[in-house]
């Protein structure tokens, strides 16, 4: 390598991390000021919501199946990479042109300011820490490339203004000033925004009141006894959680309101206390997530404290020719609900519990819906505002504008847990389990195929109720050495067998028989 192409090479390398430095200082100063903010005025977030609000379904589906539950976590990971190779970019621009570099981080505000400005919860005010946040950058990038410049060193007919024998000292200490004070503020950030949030301590000091109507005590056989098994009950710390919040709404209780509206007689709005004073209700109920594919673990089942949906709708009363109920969320989120389903003796619930605790903030603290039947995206709205009667041909949900079907009855559905695809298990009596759902028709049979034989039945645990999941046990005694298979079918309440037929989660939900291999030896 020749001096002068080593020279263009760290050129290029100091004028990049310019770059990455003003770049990183924007989004640091601005975290840091959002503290003080909606949630929605950090760049991230904002320009995450948006990107989540434009995702086609199949990208959606992709993003799930490759990253379960990590979905927000990959989806930060990427925007960051994509910031950092932009801001690179900007700093290479800077060498010939500070006016266009500067340009274009003017241009990226002015993106990530229509970003926090479309969120829900937003206003005009929540546009200072991407400008704060502009102005501080704007200023790095112009002392750093200055620094750049001068830490060149001249070569022949070099008229760039370079400073002969200039230490790369300075802009190497200026840009780790940049970076470290990037990160602090990054950290002092996030603890401001912690410590102000009253969401928490609310959450933590708050006694729920004893259930109107208590759940019915769980038989002792709804648990199967195997190791792998899934608890009956699932944890809310293992619970799944799908949404399109990319930072979690923070809500003081004492000040959540839901506003009932639309074709009814009374309309009406009830807050955090006058609900508490309601009659409550528990029920254990299993919550699936439209985007489980076939055998997924995107479902849980809790038991849930809340107020009857149809006691709420029995006041506002509604108006002949209304079929749906619109539910928001405070940060935007709407589902397409059948007012059918939340007005017969199903126990849909106004929930402000789950497992014997307030919900967890990232359930939807202080109040959610949830629906027995129903997938989450048309029914379990979470930190839920509003509820308009209305009808489907005159409103359609978040979902639905994006390609999901507006109805979402949950398909019936069975899982293999035990033994886990390609497992190896030793040879003789092979014990199989797993779970199986159908949501308000219960489950009144479960059946298994090994390798290409016949179907044969499997021991079912006990039914809690015809809205909850259902374990089923298998003792296989051919285990013979070798790879196997093993399919499972449900059949629910009504002898209905489990459809075969294989479907992509996107419209309205993924179907067919599950099949997994697994080896003895």
């Amino acid at each position: 390598m020749n001096e002068r192409t080593a020279t263009r090479l760290r050129d290029l390398g100091a004028f990049g991390l310019a770059g990455f430095a003003s770049a990183a200082v924007l989004f640091s100063v601005a975290q840091l000021v959002s503290a003080f903010f909606a949630t929605s005025s950090a760049p991230l977030v904002a320009m995450g919501a948006v990107f989540i609000d434009l995702t086609p379904p199949w990208l959606k589906d992709l993003a799930i199946a490759t990253f379960g539950t990590n979905d927000k976590l990959a989806l930060f990971v990427s925007m960051g990479v994509v910031a950092a190779v932009a801001s690179v970019i900007v700093g290479l621009i800077a060498k010939r042109s500070i006016a266009i570099a500067s340009g274009c981080i003017v241009v990226l505000a002015i993106a990530i300011g229509g970003a926090v400005i479309s969120r829900p919860a937003t206003g005009l005010a929540d546009l200072t820490p991407v400008i704060l946040g502009t102005v501080a950058s704007l200023i790095v990038l112009r002392k750093l490339t200055r620094l750049a410049v001068a830490s060149r060193a001249p070569g022949p007919g070099d008229d760039s203004g370079a400073v002969p024998g200039a230490s790369r000292r300075n802009f190497l200490l200026g840009t780790g000033l940049a970076l470290v004070g990037s990160a602090i503020a990054t950290g002092v950030g996030k603890s401001l925004a912690t410590a102000r949030n009253v969401a928490d301590a609310a959450r933590a000091a708050l006694g729920l009141p004893p259930a109107k109507v208590p759940a019915k005590p769980l038989p002792e056989a709804v648990q199967i006894d195997l190791a792998g098994m899934p608890q009956f009950v699932t944890p809310n710390k293992d619970f799944y959680r799908i949404d399109t919040a990319l930072s979690v709404p923070r809500i003081n209780p004492a000040d959540w309101s839901l506003r009932v509206h639309g074709m009814v007689e009374k309309e009406f709005t009830i807050n955090f206390a006058e609900l508490l004073k309601e009659d409550l209700v528990e029920s254990y109920l299993t919550l699936t997530c439209v985007s489980n594919p076939v055998g997924g673990p995107l479902i849980g089942n809790a038991k849930w404290l809340g107020y009857p949906l149809r006691l709420l709708l029995e006041r506002a009363v509604p108006k002949a020719g209304a079929d749906m109920v619109l539910s928001t969320s405070i940060d935007g989120f709407s589902a397409s609900t059948p007012l059918e389903v939340l007005t017969d003796e199903r126990m849909a619930l106004l929930a402000i519990g789950m497992n014997g605790e307030p919900l967890p903030l990232e359930h939807g603290f202080p109040v959610r819906m949830v629906v027995p039947g129903l997938y989450g995206y048309v029914s379990a709205t979470k930190w839920v505002v509003d509820l308009e009667v209305t009808r489907f041909a005159d409103k359609v949900a978040y979902w639905t504008t994006r390609g999901w079907s507006d109805h979402g009855p949950i398909k019936m559905s069975s899982r293999v847990d035990v033994p886990r695809s390609f497992a190896k298990v030793p040879a003789g009596k092979v014990v199989m389990g797993g779970t199986a759902w159908a949501q308000t028709r219960g489950i009144s049979g479960v059946q298994v195929q090994i390798d290409d034989g016949a179907w044969v039945d499997a021991e079912l645990g006990a039914e809690a109720s015809l809205d909850t999941w259902r374990q089923w046990r298998y003792v296989w005694d051919g285990g013979t050495s070798g790879n196997h298979t093993v399919s499972v079918r449900a059949i629910d309440g009504q002898g209905v067998v489990q459809s075969s037929e294989k479907a992509n989660p996107a419209p309205n939900g993924a179907s067919g028989w599950q099949r997994i291999q697994f080896s003895v030896h």
